[in-house]
């Protein structure tokens, strides 16, 4: 069996993403190229397989960059809903550091309680913040990439060879 032409990447929004070293250690486990995305220089490991994007300091220039090129096949990792909600649209999985996943069924909702939430805090209302970080959200994050990996390679398994390519 030959390697797809275009293999699985994993796009990193990397402002701020507490499992960076999680997503590199399961890309080399399985020969996948992350993309590790942020405006302005970020350390990422040596390794040709791991990229790293300084896309900028324009306003959502990391968030451009990743939605410009990430489509089916594909896996975005990012807590940014904007974000999310552009790389389901392109055919992408797309799951938040804390292992939710974004989908087709819950990327409207999603969409609409953050900009609630955000008018809220426009007009002064207190809200808080997000909720730690904890080692059960790894543990979430850690399976649904596997999962999202899985299903992956289950489809293009699956796909007629004449539509790989």
């Amino acid at each position: 069996m030959t390697a797809p032409s275009n293999p699985t990447r994993i796009y990193v929004d990397a402002d701020a993403c507490p499992v960076k070293d999680d997503i590199y250690r399961v890309a080399a486990r399985h020969a996948l190229p992350v993309s590790v995305v942020a405006g302005q220089f970020i350390r990422v490991p040596a390794d040709p397989m791991i990229e790293r994007i300084a896309a900028g300091s324009a306003m959502d220039a990391a968030d451009d960059w990743i939605a410009e090129r990430a489509g089916p096949g594909d896996i975005v990792i990012t807590s940014d809903i904007p974000l999310a909600s552009r790389c389901v649209k392109s055919g992408a999985e797309v799951i938040a550091p804390n292992g939710k996943p974004f989908t087709e069924q819950s990327i409207g909702m999603t969409l609409a309680v953050r900009n609630l939430m955000t008018d809220l805090r426009s007009s002064g209302e207190v809200t808080g913040g997000p909720r730690g970080f904890s080692p059960r959200d790894r543990s979430a994050f850690l399976s649904a990439l596997d999962q999202a990996i899985r299903r992956i390679q289950r489809r293009r398994a699956d796909a007629p060879a004449s539509s790989q390519g």
